[in-house]
């Protein structure tokens, strides 16, 4: 009897092909919706994985993220930490990115502010005959009123002259504008050393001049007292050369700062 020929086994892809494919394609789709993703959110993140999990049992039971686990069994090893990568993204990058932008549009908010002031304060000072007695300036933080020690003081001194009691008014009627804003007294001194039996430094005369100033100030004006402050910086802060006459003489200097409303206390406080 004649032997029956085996019949060949039907043609065609290997059966392990078919997993491949599907693996292939789910991994497509998965970047491409990750791809779209105009801004990453973390939990919108979070939803997609939870997605293909139910869908197509991708990740292990149980699983919330693709850090846990393995792949099916075709031993691809999963992308391990990309939804950390992903969170890190939207958490951090973008955060930063707002929070820079945010203190830059604060900052430049506080500087119009302080220029606006300082326009103000020469408007003031012209009104009141000064403005050739006091230098102005401004940055983000106050406005800056220079005031000339020696019109203000005698040498080794902390008592206003009798004839700078009018450009003091003058300033404290400038400064009784701004009754919501810090007012900081600094007085500065050139680098001579001085030593006698009130004042036994520099140190202790810029002090005593500052607070001289700022005291009566506040006789002089309604302004609440707390939020006048006084200091001495000694010869610490030069803005011109010790070395000359000229520059000791500039050194020797009150300043007054007036703060803008983002760097003053807000009130109650």
């Amino acid at each position: 009897m004649a032997r029956q020929k085996k019949e060949d086994p039907p043609k065609g892809s290997a059966p392990w092909m078919n997993t491949f494919a599907d693996l292939m394609n789910l991994l497509l789709c998965f970047f491409v919706l990750l791809f779209s993703m105009s801004t990453v959110d973390a939990e919108k993140f979070e939803m997609v994985i939870a997605s293909l999990q139910s869908s197509f049992s991708i990740l292990p039971s149980g699983g919330a993220s693709i850090g846990d686990g393995q792949m099916i069994s075709a031993g691809v090893s999963q992308l391990e930490l990309l939804d950390e990568y992903y969170k890190k993204q939207a958490n951090s990058t973008d955060t930063e990115e707002s929070e820079e932008d945010i203190k830059e549009a604060y900052e430049q908010e506080a500087l119009d502010e302080s220029e606006k002031m300082t326009e103000q304060v020469e408007q003031q000072a012209q009104e009141e005959g000064i403005q050739n007695q006091v230098e102005v300036d401004f940055n983000a933080q106050y406005v800056l009123i220079t005031l000339n020690g020696a019109l203000l003081f005698d040498s080794g001194s902390a008592d206003i002259r009798e004839d700078a009691y009018p450009l003091v008014d003058k300033i404290s009627k400038i400064l009784s504008q701004y009754d919501k804003n810090m007012i900081d007294i600094e007085g500065h001194t050139d680098n001579v050393p001085i030593h006698n039996q009130k004042y036994e430094d520099n140190d202790v005369l810029s002090m005593y001049r500052a607070l001289t100033v700022a005291d009566y100030i506040r006789e002089k004006t309604d302004l609440d007292p707390g939020l006048i402050k006084s200091s001495g910086r000694g010869d610490y802060v030069p803005v011109a050369d010790n070395s000359t006459p000229e520059g000791r003489a500039i050194n020797r200097r009150v300043e007054v700062k007036i703060y803008n409303s983002y760097n003053s206390p807000a009130q109650g406080e």
